[in-house]
């Protein structure tokens, strides 16, 4: 079955950018603007001498980046701790069975 697809436009920073999407997406992409726009207006406050919006949306960007890496990381610890549990699940089991012959 083929996706359906959606035109829809997102105002981030200022400018609209038309996108077409899966339909089931859209909420998704709501949110990240809604997200980007509030971190936006959230480091805008600090008012940086000298900055201007691509400098905003340069550390907007970063800061999108550094959480990515970090959850990408938190996963892979996640990853090892499964495989750690995997082989004790093995080594338990193994112990167990010559125990109860």
């Amino acid at each position: 079955m083929e996706k359906q697809k959606q035109a829809i436009t997102l105002k981030i920073a200022g400018g609209s950018y038309k996108f077409t999407i899966d339909r089931e997406k859209e909420e998704v992409y709501r949110l990240a603007e809604r997200e980007v726009n509030a971190y936006l207006a959230q480091i805008k406050q600090n008012r940086i001498k000298g900055w201007e919006d691509p400098d905003y949306l340069a550390i907007v960007a970063l800061n999108f980046a550094i959480a990515n890496v970090n959850l990408r990381q938190s996963r892979e610890v996640g990853d090892e701790d499964l495989q750690r549990l995997g082989r004790l699940d093995e080594e338990l089991g193994a112990y167990l069975d010559t125990q109860l012959k």
